[in-house]
């Protein structure tokens, strides 16, 4: 039988073997099959536009982490704290829930021109679009996980004069994590796709805006590079977030 940590490591090799075999087979196909490299270069002709000066890679890098990290960060604080609103005040609930959900349905690249408009150019309207997509799941995850605790838990609390803030700390959070960290996985995967459609329609730095610039000169390997440091950056997002999940909530209270 294998014990946790026997079971983490065989996965965590599994996974490695996946990706080197998705690297073998990306050359294969390459090599063997002579696309030519404006088509798709092989991963080594990827690599080696890593040593092309011109391009600023990791300018570009800092500015899209930026806009993703600080898109998703803000995500998290806004999404918790309006559960946390809503589940206190039912009305409140009742009057806002319907509005965030209809706004939400609005296309976010729609909102591209409006947001260039009111923020310039730069990378705030990035963040700003970054948060925007990763906000919603964050927020109704985290009310769903709220919901979940025990009333009769919380009457007690109430009973022997907790505040609210002691009731949030000691009792729903602590409730509400798995539900919290769901929510933050999905999040954490929007919040890329947001920070990288941002700059697609208004930025003048990042990764994105990258990728538009070699697309004019076709070079190939430079937008595969582009696109593999942005999917680096998503999966260190994910990572630092199922790292905190394992850190801070048991596996059997996890939330698939």
């Amino acid at each position: 039988m294998k014990t946790p940590d026997t079971e983490s490591l065989s996965r965590t090799a599994l996974a490695i073997v996946a990706h080197l075999g998705l690297i073998l087979a990306w050359y294969l196909f390459v090599e063997l099959g002579d696309v030519p490299r404006f088509v798709m270069p092989s991963p080594l002709d990827t690599a080696q536009a890593l040593l092309l000066p011109d391009y600023d890679w990791w300018g570009n890098v800092a500015v899209t982490a930026t806009e993703i990290f600080g898109g998703y960060f803000l995500a998290l604080v806004v999404g918790v704290l309006l559960a946390l609103v809503f589940t206190w005040s039912r009305t409140l609930e009742a009057l806002l829930l319907p509005l965030l959900v209809t706004l939400n349905m609005i296309p976010k690249v729609a909102l591209g021109p409006l947001i260039i408009v009111w923020f310039k150019y730069g990378v705030l309207p990035n963040t700003v679009m970054a948060f925007a997509i990763a906000v919603f799941p964050i927020l109704l995850t985290t009310a769903r996980g709220l919901r979940e605790i025990e009333p009769d838990l919380l009457d007690l609390v109430r009973s022997l004069r907790g505040s609210r803030w002691q009731l949030f700390t000691k009792i729903q959070l602590p409730g509400a994590l798995p539900y919290v960290f769901s929510g933050m996985k999905v999040g954490a995967i929007l919040a890329v796709a947001g920070a990288i459609v941002g700059e697609f329609l208004a930025s003048d730095k990042g990764l994105g805006y990258l990728m538009l610039q070699v697309q004019v000169t076709l070079d190939t390997p430079a937008m595969f590079m582009a696109v593999i440091l942005i999917t680096l950056l998503g999966v260190l997002l994910y990572g630092i977030v199922l790292g905190l999940e394992r850190l801070l909530v048991p596996k059997d209270a996890r939330v698939s």
